[in-house]
């Protein structure tokens, strides 16, 4: 096949290397394949010699185009006397030499020969020169794609991943090449790789876990280093890598070592626990010591760095600060577990005390720099690790919190203030584009999200409380409660909604529950919480078929009744529409928590917790007993309230279920709930006295040991 292009001959390449400059022209004239065959035997001797520049290589490829590339590369016959692959192994040295260039590189018929490229480095037989060779001229093709903007995608695309870690794990010719293209795709789409690729990179985690384990030179730390690459978002506890890279980790930690020996095992132990928390690490003495003194090494190297305020120091050192904030977020949790944690309980309370003072020093930073850094990134960790703190510790450390949170909120705030500007400015680019904009439900830069369950703690105390108070949070509060509800609400018939944005909700309701029961004026006061008022009216009627949310069914429920003790005069609770479907939905709620059960002998009948509701029970069974409270004080001051408890048939069916299980089998905080209720019923509305008065009502209220509702009957 002889080229169309022509070749314009080059003075300097021609002096320079004469033969070369006449196979180019031999390539440009040739009548047949022999004759371009034999031209391109030279040209890539020359090319494998490193003898040709860019510029010729290009030369190389107008001459021959990749159409015959192609053929040879598809070819099963070799010239008599030459090896089996000859054909083949000169199409990929005409490849690798095209792919110097990055225009080549990224051209599709380049691209569509990665399948090929994987099929050389993971299957051919290397043994002889030529076979390496192949390997060898496919690596380079392979690197050559990865360096274009769009290569790490298209070899991932493209099964690369697979092939390289096979050619890995055979540790045949050329492994080491395709460790470093490993792990640069790693570095380059690296939830890419996982996602299609998540047993081949197992089998190559496995393969450097024993080789970490074993190794006792350089190679132990070098392994170190390049590790956390291969660790994937989540491992399972049983995961065969975890025991050789726990050794290993422990024979490194446990040794005398140098910074730059230290630091590498820190980042790779703060990988393995965020993949699986505390489970990587061996149980027992050995596994609890090791642990104990990792967690140390984490609040040390925190104290050390933090306390100093050298704010050149504390950005050189930003990766191992997050790691060791990993690590401390670890320890928290070992700390806070009751059962099967590593710790003894005497080593939780020394690491509760190193921990303390590690979060002194990150107190203190943030005091002192916070408001210098706001958008440095280190500053939103160290708000998140605080946070996690703060979820489980409000005891120590109060003076320094209480100073702390007037930064803490306004950073907060400005971090929700940056997150509503960038989703209104994704979604007016999206209108414009005439799309619809689809956004992640959790923002990654959410400090709140991070803050609340500490700030439902800080809210039952008095001082911090009243800090909160004046520096705007429960505002705040309201209005990220609203913005994270109506994300929410968007995502709930689709795979995208998050439990994340959940659970801030269900938090954010403690908190607001918190402020009605400590500060009642403030939620009278705030014209926020009336706009929270009209979105929880609004909101139950629809949340609660939802049995999923059944958590944060009982949070709004709840929350809702006691606001509206406090706003029982507002007007979007008189006997309006959006009112009636929110206590009517409060009733169901209320109401479908207890049901009647036949033991196995069919002979007693007992009350226990509904089917639908008993998973939920330990999470919501507080809050299901705040409600009935709540909902029996709101009976007095909505005088329509009752006919909705008639007409919902919630009073028929509390008296008929009373009426028929043993009364032993109730228990008495439950009896306790329930003549709440009908006390103020009987009192507030005739029907109803009659309902229960129908209903053996004095009879029952003998029979559960319910005085109250007995002298309120006996004096009707």
């Amino acid at each position: 096949m002889a080229s169309n292009s022509g070749i314009v001959p080059d003075d300097g390449e021609s002096s320079k290397n004469p033969t070369l400059e006449r196979c180019l022209n031999v390539l440009r004239d040739a009548s047949n394949d022999s004759e371009q065959f034999a031209a391109l035997l030279l040209v890539t001797k020359a090319a494998k010699a490193g003898e040709i520049n860019s510029k010729t290589r290009r030369r190389i490829f107008d001459a021959v185009g990749f159409t015959f590339p192609n053929r040879l590369l598809t070819s099963k016959d070799a010239p008599e006397g030459c090896t089996q692959h000859t054909f083949q192994a000169l199409g990929l040295t005409l490849l690798a030499c095209f792919c110097t260039d990055p225009d080549l590189a990224r051209h599709p018929q380049v691209l569509n020969k990665i399948p090929v490229f994987n099929d050389v480095i993971s299957t051919c037989k290397p043994g002889d020169a030529s076979c390496n060779a192949m390997i060898d001229d496919a690596y380079q093709c392979l690197r050559a794609i990865m360096a274009t903007p769009k290569g790490p995608r298209e070899l991932v695309n493209r099964g690369t991943v697979p092939a390289l870690c096979r050619a890995y794990v055979k540790h045949g010719y050329g492994f080491d090449q395709a460790f470093k293209l490993l792990v640069g795709l790693l570095i380059a789409a690296e939830s890419k790789c996982w996602q299609r690729a998540t047993v081949d990179l197992m089998g190559v985690l496995n393969v450097l876990s024993l080789e970490f384990q074993k190794a006792e030179d350089m190679t132990k730390f070098q392994l170190c280093e390049v590790l956390p690459r291969f660790i994937p978002p989540l491992l399972s506890p049983n995961a065969e890598c975890l025991l050789p890279l726990y050794r290993g980790l422990a024979s490194i930690l446990t040794s005398k070592l140098s910074t730059s020996q230290r630091d590498p095992a820190l980042k790779l132990a703060a990988c393995l626990s965020q993949a699986c928390g505390s489970e990587w690490i061996q149980g027992g003495g050995a596994g609890s010591k090791f642990f104990a003194l990792l967690s140390n090494l984490a609040c040390v190297e925190v104290r050390l760095t933090l306390e100093e305020l050298d704010l050149a120091e504390v950005d050189k050192k930003q990766e191992l600060m997050a790691a060791c904030y990993v690590l401390m977020e670890t320890a928290i949790v070992e700390c806070t577990k009751e059962k099967g944690s590593l710790l003894l309980e005497t080593q939780k309370v020394q690491l509760v005390g190193i921990l303390e003072e590690a979060f002194g020093a990150v107190i203190h930073y943030l005091r002192q720099v916070g408001r210098k850094k706001l958008d440095d990134p280190f500053i939103f960790a160290s708000v998140r690790i605080l946070g996690a703190w703060l979820a489980e510790e409000t005891s120590s450390l109060k003076q320094e919190i209480c100073d702390l949170l007037p930064f803490l909120i306004y950073y907060a705030k400005m971090r929700f203030e940056e997150e509503k500007r960038v989703r209104s400015s994704l979604q007016q680019e999206a209108e414009q584009a005439g799309q619809s904009s689809i956004q992640p439900p959790v923002w990654q830069g959410d400090a709140i999200r991070f803050l609340l369950p500490g700030l439902s703690h800080l809210t039952a105390e008095d001082r911090p409380r009243g800090i909160l108070i004046s520096e705007g949070a429960p505002v705040l509060l309201c209005q990220y409660f609203l913005y994270r509800w109506e994300i929410f609400v968007s995502n709930t018939d689709t795979l995208t909604t998050s439990t994340t944005v959940e659970t801030s909700l269900q938090t954010c309701c403690e908190i607001f529950l918190n402020l009605v029961v400590t500060a009642p004026d403030l939620i009278s006061r705030e014209d926020c919480f009336a706009t929270l008022m009209d979105t929880l009216l609004k909101s139950l009627p629809s949340l609660l078929p939802q049995r999923e949310h059944l958590g944060l069914t009982a949070n709004v429920a709840t929350l809702g009744l006691m606001m509206s003790k406090r706003l029982f005069a507002y007007p979007g609770l008189q006997g309006t529409p959006e009112s009636e479907g929110f206590f009517d939905a409060a009733i169901r709620f209320l109401a479908e928590a207890h049901v009647a059960q036949t033991d196995l002998d069919g002979e007693k009948v007992t009350m226990s917790v509904s089917p639908t509701y008993k998973a939920a029970w330990p999470a919501i069974r507080e809050l299901w007993f705040l409600g009935m409270q709540a909902f029996a004080s709101c009976v007095p001051l909505f005088l329509w309230l009752p006919q909705d408890v008639l007409r919902s048939g919630w009073l028929q069916e509390l008296l008929a279920l009373l009426g028929r299980v043993a009364p032993s089998s109730v228990d008495l905080e439950v009896v306790r709930a329930f003549q709440g209720i009908l006390v103020e019923l009987a009192r507030a509305s005739q029907p109803c006295l009659e309902m229960i008065q129908q209903h053996r009502g004095l009879e029952m209220a003998s029979l559960y040991g319910m005085a109250a509702l007995e002298q309120c009957l006996s004096e009707q």
